[in-house]
């Protein structure tokens, strides 16, 4: 830095405190600063382009990201440049300015830095999908995403105000010992953020639900979106968002719609009163052999379709299955097609099914 000061003509007029081949270095290294965060902006993506194509998740986060690294690039030049320039015999400066543009510098660098790793966080979600071998991110894979995620950007806000507490001079000795007074008071403040946090945990190790689940807690229903450190979000039927404290969640009894192993269908078929008791006893058998025989069908020893009653306008058949479908929308393309054999099967024996109307015009 000395031979460059020196080089540069009348480097010792003063000017504001600077003599002038400082304050031309100094302008040249802001100027190298913008160059740096620009050419960031440009190169990052191309290098990682593959990345890039393959996940459009990847490719927001690489390009959003790109700036904070750029920024935190040209800060580290700046922050070593003018450590060498205060320590260079011939660089004349004013003392706050010696004293805090190191400072400012790397605490610029850190913060980027910062920015820089919480926004390539989002790159968890594409590296597991990039493992993934089914190309779909089922319920444990996005849960798992969520934790790391929530983690990820605890320990970059933790340990990056450590470093950056460490860059302004702060006696990190004295901060430790100072918490262990106040410890006690934080604690008490901050009791509820505690039990979030260990509530969390509690989720994540237990796994009474996962991202993707139906669950009812609390009095709230809806489909698992995110578990982050602090909370759980939730979307109901009508598209509304609701956030569960995660210390809610310990000691609150979940129904989990997700965990269920089959989906129990018991629908009642009424039959018209005059209709021929042969024909419903066939009808009954061909239905209990249509549940049976149905390819979701699970626990056929407990499947059955019987007269359970002749009421005042109907004879009634209580039919009970279980399928073994992933969702409600498979649930319910299950149900319509059962249906519609079952309406085939009452045209083919000639059985009516029962019509209030009908009746009461009679």
């Amino acid at each position: 830095m000395t031979d460059i000061v020196e080089r540069i003509p009348n480097w010792e007029t003063e000017i504001l405190g600077f003599n002038q081949g400082t304050l031309v270095v100094l302008l040249g290294l802001i100027v190298l600063v913008g160059i740096t965060r620009q050419m960031s902006l440009f190169i990052i993506p191309k290098v990682f382009s593959s990345i890039c194509d393959r996940s459009p998740m990847a490719n927001v986060a690489i390009r959003g990201s790109s700036k904070a690294l750029g920024t935190a690039a040209g800060a580290a030049i700046l922050w070593q440049s003018s450590v060498s320039l205060i320590a260079s015999e011939t660089a004349l400066m004013p003392g706050f300015v010696s004293n805090w543009l190191p400072a400012i510098a790397q605490v610029v660098m850190l913060i980027a830095i910062i920015i820089w790793a919480l926004r390539l966080s989002t790159m968890v979600h594409s590296v597991v999908e990039y493992w993934d071998d089914d190309d779909e991110l089922d319920g444990t894979e996005r849960t798992l995403i969520s934790a790391v995620e929530s983690v990820m950007r605890f320990c970059i806000v933790v340990f990056g105000s450590v470093f950056i507490a460490d860059a302004l001079n702060f006696d990190l000795t004295t901060m430790v010992a100072g918490l262990g007074i106040t410890g006690l008071a934080l604690a008490l403040a901050a009791k509820d953020s505690i039990a979030n946090v260990f509530g969390a945990v509690t989720v994540l190790l237990d796994r009474p639900f996962r991202v993707g689940d139906w669950i009812v807690v609390s009095g709230a229903e809806g489909e698992v979106i995110t578990i982050s450190l602090r909370t759980t979000l939730i979307r109901t039927s009508v598209d509304t968002i609701i956030s569960i404290p995660n210390a809610s969640l310990t000691n609150k009894p979940i129904e989990n719609f997700g965990k269920r192993r089959w989906r129990r269908y018991s629908p009642v078929i009424s039959l018209d009163l005059d209709s021929d008791p042969d024909a419903i006893q066939s009808f009954a058998t061909d239905v209990e052999d249509l549940i049976k025989n149905n390819e979701n069908t699970m626990k056929p020893e407990s499947s059955y379709a019987k007269v359970s009653a002749i009421a005042k306008d109907s004879i009634e058949i209580g039919c009970n299955l279980y399928w073994d479908v992933e969702g409600g929308a498979d649930e319910r393309l299950a149900r319509q097609e059962w249906l519609l054999d079952v309406a085939r099967l009452a045209k083919k024996h000639g059985i009516e099914f029962y019509e209030p109307r009908v009746r009461n015009q009679r």
